[in-house]
This record gives C-alpha cells, structure tokens and sequence, in this order.
C-alpha cells in the first residue's frame, strides 16, 4: 500500500526526485509504494479526491476503466511492483489544470512508457489498459491529462442549456455540463504541448531516481489519447523512439474529422430507430455511407444506440463548442451541423488545422484499430491517418533529399493492425459478444514495437487480425479487412 511520506531511506529516494522536478511541478506529492499495479488500491486516487474542485473534474477511478475491458479480461497482474509513484500538478500551465503522474519501479527495465489520455479523461486513464501492463515489465510509466480537468455539472434538470457553453450528456437528458476543454485559453493544441512536457517531466524523475537516462522512451494511448501518440512521434522525435496508437482520433481541416462525421449519425438515428431499426431503411444507409460499422441488435438495445445515447451528441457539442463556437448548437442543431458550409461563415478550418496531424511521422508508428469502431469509424480515422501517413512519406523521398541510413534519418516505419470486429468501448462485448477486445493486440504491439526500435526485428505487415487471431508475421490478410463485420 501506499504509506505517507516521511525522511527515511524511502524519503531520501523522494527527495531527490523532487530536487530535480524542481519547481516543473507544483502540489506534487511523492510516496513509497509496496505495489505499483492497480491490484493496489491505493494507486488510483477515488473520484473527486482533489480539494476545491467541483465534482465530475477529477475522476481518476471512473477514468481507468473507460478505455479498458471489464474486469476479467484486464491486464493480468501476477506480481506486486514496488517503486515510487510521483503525482502533481505542472507548474507552468497558465490554467493550473495539467496534471502529471509518474510510476518508478525498484526494478528498472531502463526504459520510459508515456501515456496519453482518451476523451478528456485524467491522468490515471491508462492504469488498468497500460500501466499495469508496463510497470510489471520494469518500465517506468508517465502520463498526463492533456492539460484539462474533465467537466462539470452545470444543470441536472433541464430541458434548455443553462449556459452558452454547456453541453447535455445525451439527447433525451436533462444533465448539462460543462467541458474544461471548452474554456477559455483551453485550444486542443494543448494537447500536444503536454504530452511532450510529461516526457521531460518523466525524463527528469528517472535521471533522479535511477542515476541515468531512460535508454528508450515510448508513447502509448487511446482515442484522444491516440492522437496524442501520433503528435508525438510527428513533432518530438527527441523525446520518443516510437509510439503505439490505439484507435486514435484523426483530426484534418479538410476531413474527415469528428465535425465532419458525427452529425450524419445524430441526425438519421431518430428515424432509423423509428423504422424499428430497419437495416434497409434510408436512415440507415445514410449512417453506413458516412463510415459507421453495420448495427448490431440485442436484446435491450443495440451497438448504433449505444453510441447515439452515450458518445454522439455529447462529443460533436464538445468538439463544436470549442472550434465553432458561434453556431448555435441546439437552436441550429447537433445532427444538421455542417462542417463545410461553417467554413466560409466562421475560422473553424483555422481551428481544427492548428492542432492537425500531419501524418509526417519521425518514428515508428503502430496503428490499431477496430472495424466496428462506433465513434472513430476506421475508414475515417485509422485508414485515413494510414493514407496520410504513406503521403508525407512519399513527399520525403521525393523532395531531392531522401532518407539517410542512421537511425535518426531513415524512413520510419509504419503499421496499421486491423482487429476484426474490434470497436471503440471494450465492455461493449458483454452486450454484443460478436465484438473482439482491442487492448491485447495494443499491447502485443506495443511489444513488437519494442524488439523493433531494440533489436531491429521486422514488423509483421498491416494486416487484418481476424477474430479469434493475433497479429502475425504471415497475416492470412494482410491489408484491410474486407469487411466491418465478420459474423
């Protein structure tokens, strides 16, 4: 368990990291833990923890289990870790609201794992999905919030919005709240700045703790969290030897992105429901043809509703309120938002642009990613961040320069795993059992990855992972799958 800080051998180890955090972090506290997996309970702070914060800010337990599968199917945890765990604040955000953690284990692998954090989910949001995965391996493990804390409640009754900004958690709800991400000095570029700041962070702990730098430094995350892997091996290629993306967000000015994809499925599910969830209703076409997996039905509810009544609505408002933020939301609406016709009236190209990927990758860079993705769908998202990347690869070696033969020059390789009937909630699968689980083949990339950027090992091609399979170096798909689903 965790137990106080006091001046001891234990303490002397706390105080030098500390000494060379310096003042980078601000509220920082630095403990001595028997465990540094989840098993231990005290690893995760309870939601809500930190004072004078309004509830739904800072969620850190609830935050663990979103992007991972329900319990018996999480990270195996066969060994308790001891090591230290550092929590704080970063000091130099303007907003007082990034946060940072960093994992030390006794037994040191002497490398550094990085994590990002999906939706706008705490710094504990990888615990379950990598943290334990890595600190039982002898990585040491960071991670950040992208600078934001998560919402606020800004009405639990009522059929209007309470404020300019608020956004309802569903589109039959009367709960309103309020994203951080939507204040003011809070532009989604931060996102970026902060998951390169928590690798300094982190480098600076190690170096304390263990007397030297880590000799590989990796990035890992999901959704949010994904783009956030993908703008670090683009624009930090001294801080990150490579990165594993798992199911991330693609952001482009000129599409797809979410403000592009979103509305069609707000828009034609009322009707689609309507026609008794009808597959061959217009409704329905028009959700496949912008890129949504084919519905799945159940016995309460389906995969489509899912989606419509907990993920739709609420982040098209979130991501709207930010980039667009003179449309009126619920006066012009969610579905009939258009992202092209916002262009001339508004600077929302300019907006989504300043924080877009490029694609221009300086590490190697594992892609995975569900084809029933609900929220991301993957001809939008993974595949369109795949053909972004081959086209900036292409443009380097046709620019008259090419790539040189040491490996900080050469062409970094690319890889996008498709997991047959993977999408993006895990837990999804105790509803809809046709699903596949994503997080072992994350984490099985993220292994190949390691052995390649180590050993030089070739990388198993882009392929599709069919159900039931891994991902292997004689693929019986290589490419994309052929379809969504697979019965």
């Amino acid at each position: 368990m965790l137990v106080p800080f006091a001046a001891s051998a234990h303490g002397s180890r706390c105080d030098e990291v500390l000494r060379r955090l310096g003042d980078r972090l601000v509220d920082v506290t630095c403990v001595p833990s028997a465990d540094l997996t989840t098993a231990n309970p005290e690893t995760t702070p309870v939601d809500n923890a930190l004072p004078g914060l309004p509830g739904g800010a800072f969620t850190p337990t609830t935050d663990r289990a979103v992007v991972a599968p329900d319990a018996p199917n999480r990270t195996p945890i066969t060994k308790a870790v001891p090591g230290l765990q550092i929590n704080g604040r970063i000091a130099g955000d303007p907003q007082e609201q990034a946060r940072f953690l960093l994992r030390l284990p006794d037994d040191w692998n002497g490398r550094l794992v990085v994590a990002g954090a999906s939706g706008t989910r705490s710094e504990f949001n990888g615990d379950f999905a990598w943290s334990d995965y890595v600190v039982q391996k002898g990585y040491a493990y960071a991670s950040q919030n992208k600078g934001v804390l998560n919402l606020r409640i800004a009405s639990l009754a009522s059929d209007t919005p309470p404020n300019d900004l608020a956004c309802r958690l569903n589109p039959v709800s009367k709960v309103w709240v309020n994203f951080y991400d939507n204040d003011p000095g809070q532009p989604f570029v931060r996102w970026q700045i902060f998951m390169g700041e928590a690798a300094r962070l982190a480098r600076r702990g190690v170096e304390a703790r263990y007397g030297r730098s880590p000799r590989f430094t990796y990035a890992v995350g999901t959704s949010n969290g994904g783009y956030q892997v993908r703008r670090a091996v683009e624009l930090f290629p001294d801080l990150f030897d490579g990165g594993v993306d798992w199911e991330g967000t693609e952001v482009d000015a000129r599409g797809p992105n979410l403000l592009t994809d979103l509305p069609p499925g707000i828009l034609n599910y009322p009707d689609y429901a309507a026609s008794g969830f009808n597959p061959d209703s217009t409704a329905a076409k028009n959700i496949r043809a912008a890129g949504y997996p084919p519905d799945l039905i159940a016995a309460t509810t389906t995969l489509w509703t899912n989606y419509w009544a907990s993920f739709w609505e609420v982040t098209q408002c979130q991501w709207q309120k930010r980039l667009d933020p003179t449309y009126d939301t619920y006066g012009q609406g969610t579905g009939t938002y258009n992202y092209y016709a916002r262009l001339s009236v508004s600077d929302v190209g300019a907006q989504v642009a300043s924080f877009a990927t490029s694609g221009d990758i300086q590490r190697p860079l594992l892609t995975v990613a569900g084809t029933m993705d609900g929220l991301l769908p993957i001809d939008r998202h993974a595949r369109a961040y795949a053909r972004k990347v081959e086209a900036a690869l292409d443009d380097r070696d046709d620019d008259g320069h090419g790539w040189g033969r040491h490996r900080h020059d050469r062409r970094p390789d690319y890889r996008l795993y498709e997991i047959q009937n993977g999408n993006h909630i895990e837990t999804y699968k105790l509803t809809f059992p046709q699903l596949e689980l994503i997080e072992p083949h994350a984490q099985r990339a993220f292994d190949l990855l390691v052995q390649h950027v180590e050993r030089g090992h070739a990388l198993p091609q882009s392929q599709c992972v069919p159900r039931g399979g891994s991902i292997s170096g004689s693929p019986t798909q290589p490419g994309h799958c052929a379809s969504q689903f697979q019965p």
